[in-house]
């Protein structure tokens, strides 16, 4: 073999292992480590997923991602299309439009009729409109939050099935209203999971 051929094939291939070696220690195992350290130190509950846990400990679910409820005493959540429902592994939205002929008959006409027939102190005789994020998922799936319109929209049904006065659940909304970040990005908006939470605690 030649020795100039072989001196200069080990010239090229050496640095080159080096170089992707000293670049996967560095970009792949040293900045990982380092970037989640510092959200730990800095936003522990953030870089934790921001569960929210029992008393007991239990994690129930996380404050960024929504979940599903079906009891008369709580509020709903905005539909999902993620997978079965809220599914973090199939976050997505349905693709449909908002000039769908089929998101509107096929989904948006039968939620709308059922929100109406779950909160009949909210619609018929009254005339209120249902909040379009009661009847139309998010872009991810994922949302946790409903508009403060669609949580007055529930709030009859849910007072009257936990036996509270309407008041009292309406101050509870409000506590758990957020408003926009920075006071300029977003809208206002309501946390369904921590807001149930509150109620059932106030149920003991």
């Amino acid at each position: 073999m030649n020795t100039n051929v072989s001196n200069g094939w080990r010239a090229q291939i050496v640095p080159a292992l080096l170089m992707t070696l000293v670049l996967t220690l560095i970009l792949g195992i040293g900045y990982p480590l380092v970037v989640t350290g510092l959200a730990r130190l800095i936003f522990p509950k953030q870089a934790a997923g921001s569960l929210i846990r029992d008393a007991h400990g239990t994690v129930i679910g996380s404050r960024l991602i929504g979940q599903p409820f079906s009891g008369p005493g709580y509020f709903r959540s905005r539909p999902s299309a993620a997978g079965a429902g809220y599914d973090g592994t199939s976050s997505g939205g349905t693709n449909l439009g908002p000039t769908s002929k089929k998101l509107i008959e096929e989904r948006v006409v039968p939620a709308v009729a059922a929100a109406r027939a779950e909160n009949p102190d909210s619609s018929g005789a009254l005339g209120r409109k249902v909040p379009v994020d009661l009847v139309t998922s998010s872009a991810s799936g994922l949302d946790p939050h409903i508009t403060p319109a669609a949580a007055d929209f529930q709030l009859a049904r849910v007072a009257r099935e936990r036996g509270l006065p309407e008041e009292e659940v309406r101050r509870l909304v409000v506590e758990h209203t957020e408003g926009r970040q920075l006071g300029l990005l977003g809208e206002p908006r309501v946390n369904v999971l921590e807001l149930n939470l509150t109620l059932d605690a106030a149920r003991k």
